[in-house]
């Protein structure tokens, strides 16, 4: 881990952006230039002082979980990313890793959503950026680690993934979670994150195994989807999902028809959000 050479990686990463490059209302002229330590450290979901260590040289060696994070924050094109994991003493990202680094555009994308349920998803349903009225419709989806990091493995292990759908949708849900997941391993081959997600969910999951045999592909959501959210109760959206084909990435958007309750809904859940962000 190189330290100096680092926090000056960082810091002139981070004075390279403007508050409204990564979505943020834009301040009054500072004296700095770029962003503050505080943004990238909220972008990249950890402490101030840890990001501040950090950039000082004086941190201890970030996880590639966390390098990641921070890639993503600073809006680093993937040649900036390697350059990044290289610095924080980790060997060139393995292959999973580098299909989870989600494209400055794509992200920029996000960055103009803030004001509706948006998140950028893997190949595997892991969720890799949320806009705030996803986090309040959805939860914290960013927060999994392990195999649970996958939408998927969390439908088929975790009842606490379905309370946010009604019962009598749960099983087209299942089948299509089902269906794409076995596109995707096709696709990526035996090898990939997602044939071994479904190796370990067959044993997992008698329901997941019933359906797997079934071999079915070609299922697709639509793109209507009924939620029962705690604070909200029941809101219809519709569902847009957009792919970015160069890194298997998709990015969700969320929307209801205006004038009607789920709008009204909606815009509350969005309140919601931004007070949770600012918590």
């Amino acid at each position: 881990m190189d330290t100096d050479e680092l926090g000056r990686f960082l810091r002139t990463r981070r004075e390279a952006l403007q508050p409204e490059d990564v979505g943020l209302p834009s301040r009054a002229r500072r004296r700095t230039a770029g962003l503050r330590r505080e943004d990238v450290a909220e972008l990249s979901g950890m402490s101030a002082d840890y990001y501040a260590r950090l950039e000082r040289g004086s941190g201890p060696q970030p996880s590639e979980q966390m390098t990641a994070a921070l890639a993503r924050g600073l809006r680093l094109s993937l040649d900036e990313r390697d350059h990044l994991f290289l610095l924080a003493g980790h060997s060139a990202p393995r292959r999973a890793l580098r299909a989870q680094h989600v494209s400055p555009g794509l992200m920029r994308v996000l960055d103009r959503l803030q004001d509706t349920p948006a998140q950028i998803m893997g190949a595997v349903g892991e969720t890799l950026a949320q806009t705030g009225p996803a986090v309040a419709l959805f939860g914290d989806e960013t927060r999994h680690t392990g195999p649970a990091r996958s939408a998927v493995h969390r439908w088929f292990t975790d009842p606490v993934a379905r309370r946010l759908y009604p019962v009598e949708d749960h099983p087209h849900h299942s089948r299509v979670q089902v269906a794409q997941l076995r596109t995707a391993a096709a696709q990526q081959g035996p090898q990939s994150p997602a044939a071994e997600l479904a190796r370990t969910l067959t044993g997992l999951s008698e329901e997941f195994a019933e359906l797997w045999s079934g071999r079915q592909v070609g299922l697709r959501f639509t793109e209507q989807k009924r939620f029962i959210h705690p604070e909200v109760g029941r809101i219809d959206l519709h569902c847009q999902l957009l792919l970015d084909p160069d890194r298997t990435h998709s990015l969700l958007v969320l929307t209801a028809t205006p004038g009607s309750e789920s709008h009204d809904k909606l815009a509350l859940l969005a309140v919601l959000g931004a007070q949770a962000l600012t918590r």
